[in-house]
């Protein structure tokens, strides 16, 4: 009897504190291979299945959590990540003490981060973009009982792969709820403050600064309807990179500013942005400024263009450019803006039919900083921009969506879209295209399931060329899909080069659980996610997506 009470006491206490216990599973793999358009270089080649695997742990145990992240990618990462991604090791790990009662949050190990919108700093981790940049070190927050008050303050080494930079990056972020201690009713306002150091050992190069900080100062007001956010940020000087090799002869500081206006009812709604940016790249280690796989990188500078959701409006899709250059182009940056329009038509009417229409409307327009660029004896260099004026047209899309039903199951939108993209200076390569596509979207509903078709067609006047894609996707027995696309570059002016890139798959889910098997070809070029993007080549093969939580 005493044996069974300490069994069932036993049991007790184990359901008590490992029902605590989260996990999360994601591996992604692939075998490559050649088919009759599609060839993998030789370096590529010497591994022909690739993965990446990645297990999340977490424990909580009342005011303290326990995290750790396994990863492995084996025998090689996915094609185009980072070398520094290689291997089975443990990826990050932390302990996290949080007493919501006194307001102290704080954190030793991996953590991440993001200080007002992101320009002064944002640490985050985003798999498929095989971006984790997080901060080995310590980070304690603090939040005053009435909540007016947060002081963030970290310091820490930043990961790249399983090894850390050389880089001690320490800052301090705080923020003030004014309407709190004015005690207003309608006129919401909060202020902010950030720092961030980033200091490196410059060792026997005196030329290299051995710290480089940002200085930050932003406001949200809030109003009825109406929002504003401002945010204005200083860069001390800096190296900047030429081609490939890091330049110490000229050291230069930087800026940036980004302002947000909203307005919204119930029915119309108005967001605008603008930003410049002006040398506003800010790296942790500085032989790493520029590279092509996101590593080192502090801060979060996304393309503040429309994120579309179809396969063709993403060919020719825009990155930030903050990078200061002399050599192989002159530029010191970006300013431009972003306008979307969102009015919903009201059901019954003429325009709005029997159900209603969504009705959105947006522009983007993205210029270099126009000034002037001086080069002396032994390579220095000097330049000087106009603050407000636009120098030449990096990129511009406008992009008119409407969307409604055409009876109680069957869903339709038609989005037509403009693009300019300046190949030139976005790419480092020759030209510009303009580019005009349309899209048929349609999701019809059955008993049981669901039938997705779309079609589309882009005109472009140069690069590519014409293209045309359309995708079918039958959702049946409510955790099981079907798919399968193609998209056919039929105006492409090298024959060699008219390809189609085809893919099919099925996917099953359930509850928290996913699997996605798939075959087809991968069209070469920038996967975006939120506005950061990363470069993927041309490939075909057979890809296992599995994802879980337990």
């Amino acid at each position: 009897m005493q044996n069974k009470l300490i069994t069932l006491l036993l049991l007790v206490f184990s359901v008590n504190y490992f029902c605590q216990l989260t996990a999360n599973l994601e591996s992604n793999a692939q075998y490559y291979i050649d088919d009759k358009k599609i060839k993998l270089s030789e370096v590529e080649s010497s591994q022909r299945f690739r993965s990446n695997n990645y297990l999340n742990l977490n424990y909580k145990l009342n005011d303290f959590t326990f995290g750790a992240q396994l990863e492995s990618y084996a025998p090689k990462a996915l094609l185009n990540y980072s070398p520094a991604f290689k291997e089975t090791n443990v990826g990050t790990y932390f302990i996290n003490y949080n007493n919501e009662k006194a307001g102290i949050d704080v954190t030793l190990g991996h953590f991440y981060e993001e200080f007002g919108s992101g320009l002064a700093l944002r640490l985050w981790e985003d798999k498929q973009l095989g971006i984790a940049n997080s901060l080995l070190g310590g980070r304690i927050k603090y939040t005053d009982p009435d909540q007016i008050i947060t002081i963030k303050a970290l310091m820490g080494k930043q990961r790249t792969g399983f090894e850390l930079t050389k880089g001690l990056i320490s800052g301090l972020d705080a923020e003030i709820k004014l309407d709190s201690l004015a005690r207003a009713n309608k006129v919401h306002t909060t202020i902010g403050f950030s720092y961030v150091n980033k200091y490196e050992d410059n060792k026997d190069n005196t030329f290299y600064p051995k710290s480089v900080e940002v200085y930050s100062s932003r406001v949200k007001m809030e109003y009825s309807k109406f929002n504003l956010e401002f945010e204005y940020l200083y860069k001390t000087k800096d190296n900047i990179k030429q081609i490939s090799v890091l330049d110490s002869n000229n050291l230069f500081s930087g800026n940036a500013f980004y302002l947000n206006l909203s307005y919204a009812t119930e029915r119309f709604g108005i967001i605008a942005n603008i930003r410049r940016l002006e040398n506003f790249n800010f790296y942790s280690q500085r032989d790493q400024i520029g590279n092509i796989y996101n590593n080192a990188v502090l801060n979060y500078v996304p393309a503040l263009t429309k994120q579309f959701d179809y396969s063709l409006a993403n060919i020719y899709v825009y990155q930030a450019q903050p990078q200061l250059t002399f050599s192989p182009q002159k530029k010191a940056g970006e300013i431009g803006s972003q306008f979307d329009i969102f009015y919903k038509i009201k059901k019954g009417t003429v325009l709005g039919g029997k159900y209603g229409t969504d009705i959105a409307f947006n522009i983007s327009n993205w210029y270099s900083l126009r000034g002037t660029y001086r080069s002396y004896i032994n390579d220095y260099n000097d330049y000087k921009t106009d603050f407000f004026t636009l120098g030449e047209k990096y990129y511009s899309d406008q992009s008119f969506d409407i969307r409604t039903r055409l009876k109680e199951n069957w869903k339709i939108a038609l989005v037509l879209i403009n693009q300019y993209y300046n190949t030139y200076r976005t790419e480092e390569t020759l030209g510009n295209v303009k580019a005009q596509t349309i899209v048929v979207d349609n999701i019809y509903r059955f008993s049981k399931s669901s039938l997705k078709v779309e079609l589309q067609h882009q005109w472009a006047n140069s690069y590519h060329g014409n293209w045309v894609a359309g995708l079918a996707e039958y959702n049946f027995r409510k955790n099981w899909s079907f798919f399968i696309n193609d998209l056919y570059n039929y105006g492409n002016s090298d024959g060699k080069n008219k390809l189609h890139y085809y893919t099919s798959g099925i996917v099953f889910r359930k509850n928290s659980s996913r699997v996605q098997a798939s075959y087809g070809r991968q069209r070469g070029g920038l996967l975006c996610v939120g506005g950061v993007c990363r470069f993927v080549p041309e490939s075909a093969g057979l890809s296992l997506g599995i994802s879980t939580n337990f």
